[in-house]
């Protein structure tokens, strides 16, 4: 098995604690109503919601993937981090045994946030993942920070 490890950072205009509650706290509830032709439901299939729960992710009639199910590893409200393992769905494929992500919101002085994202992808044998697989699972998660931050913009009450 090898680790393919990738960093991603970008800036909001958002304070983290407001991003935090809407991707990772209140995900299962409002994720699918701002971004509903991509993610039907996102359900807590074991657990409370906390450390060790697994959320199940399905997705859109018309989407490639069906369902995801990811494991919270680490959840920390008091310093916006959040850590968990994608360990079952079709993205995984052939290819992949899990994926693990590292997300950490940071306040900027400018009352906004400095988001980070590292992602391991733990490949099957000597499986090589292709720039463009990677790019496309960026690109993914890139999107759905776009449209929770335009979210939060038009709706400047929410999670304030």
């Amino acid at each position: 098995m090898g680790v393919i490890t990738y960093t991603d950072e970008y800036t909001s205009s958002i304070h983290p604690s407001r991003l935090f509650k809407v991707m990772v706290i209140d995900a299962p509830n409002l994720i699918p109503k701002i971004f509903p032709q991509v993610v039907k439901s996102i359900e807590i299939i074991q657990g409370d919601g906390g450390v060790g729960s697994i959320r199940q992710i399905n997705f859109a009639e018309g989407n490639q993937l069906k369902s995801v199910k990811n494991r919270i590893d680490v959840l920390n409200e008091e310093n916006y981090s959040y850590k968990y393992t994608y360990i079952h769905g079709d993205a995984l494929a052939d290819k992949l045994e899990s994926i693990a992500y590292e997300v950490q919101f940071e306040p900027t002085p400018e009352g906004g946030s400095k988001n980070k994202m590292t992602s391991k992808y733990y490949t099957k044998a000597d499986v090589v993942l292709s720039e463009e697989e990677i790019k496309a699972s960026k690109d993914n998660a890139l999107e759905i920070y776009k449209i929770v931050e335009a979210y939060l913009l038009q709706n400047p009450d929410v999670y304030a």
